[in-house]
């Protein structure tokens, strides 16, 4: 990546000195935990930093890439020749009952801020381990909700005119783990969630319900990008691994969870083709045995190919 000084000091000018990060690795940024150095690592704050900052790389036509908590990502093991924009914005506000929050904010927090302003319609979403902004991107859903249900607005900004954009709910295109934002030059900044009043106890004791499955059922006590596998349409992605002979299948340090199939998990020491190596025969038995062809959640960042 051609990054000279001159680069380097206007990008620390938009931001700060402490938020431009060089040679940074980014398993310290993925939930994975895997990943190699990064040439530059941005952390913007405001829409005017994220703006700038990304005018300013396409403008020397330097690559980037942006995440947010990096819970569903897979770097690979020779980093990213180029800069990662990670969305810093995490503000979260209640007017009524609305809610309000930067693409950076954790879902986990802004649905914890919706129970305690007695707010329901995002339990569902109380143990997600993303960001808003990741989970606008993907349509991130549990036990039945999808971020579609909830969303009234989505505030993003156009990388090609460089206008904010707001979109409706039903502008956005939202999918199955997609939306509009991966088939245009987007990046989410901020989103705003039309809620139910509800009885707060009610909330808090679904919340501990999902919760409770979700440490039953997941293994969270090992890095991941939760479900390695989105659904196949008439399937159910651990299922088909299980019935391939694939429970505790396991290369280096990633194995495919005994708790829960669907999961590739990080046992402590996994590399990035750790994990792929596992991917990828997941994907070839599983289509030997049942004809199902699955297609990995995880977004993949550097060289590296499922």
């Amino acid at each position: 990546m051609l990054l000279n000084k001159e680069i380097t000091e206007q990008l620390t000018e938009i931001t700060a000195k402490d938020r431009v990060l060089l040679n940074e690795p980014l398993k310290a940024h993925t939930t994975f935990r895997v990943g190699g150095p990064a040439d530059v690592f941005i952390t913007v704050k405001s829409i005017k930093e994220a703006t700038e900052t990304v005018r300013l790389l396409l403008a020397h036509g330097l690559p980037y890439k942006v995440i947010g908590n990096g819970s569903n990502i897979l770097a690979a093991d020779s980093g990213y020749r180029g800069c990662i924009v990670c969305i810093g914005m995490d503000h979260i506000n209640v007017s009524g009952t609305s809610v309000t929050a930067g693409a950076g904010a954790m879902l986990s927090k802004t649905a914890y801020l919706a129970y305690e302003n007695s707010l329901s319609g995002m339990e569902f979403a109380s143990g997600i381990p993303g960001s808003v902004g990741g989970a606008m991107v993907m349509n991130a859903g549990a036990y039945g909700g999808e971020m579609k249900d909830i969303t009234s607005y989505v505030t993003l900004l156009d990388t090609e005119s460089f206008g904010i954009v707001k979109l409706a709910s039903g502008m956005m295109d939202f999918g199955y783990r997609t939306s509009i934002v991966r088939k245009r030059p987007y990046i989410v900044l901020e989103a705003e969630f039309e809620l139910d009043r509800g009885d707060k106890a009610d909330i808090k004791g679904r919340m501990d319900e999902l919760s409770q499955k979700r440490r039953e059922k997941q293994p969270l006590e090992y890095p991941s990008a939760g479900s390695t596998f989105k659904r196949p349409e008439g399937y159910f992605a651990g299922k088909l691994i299980e019935d391939a002979g694939l429970k505790g299948f396991s290369v280096g340090g990633a194995k495919v969870s005994e708790k829960h199939s669907g999961f590739v998990i990080n046992t402590g020491d996994a590399t990035a083709a750790d994990i792929i190596a596992v991917i990828r025969t997941v994907r070839e038995k599983v289509h030997e045995c049942s004809g199902v062809m699955l297609e990995p959640e995880v977004v993949m960042i550097g060289d590296i190919e499922p």
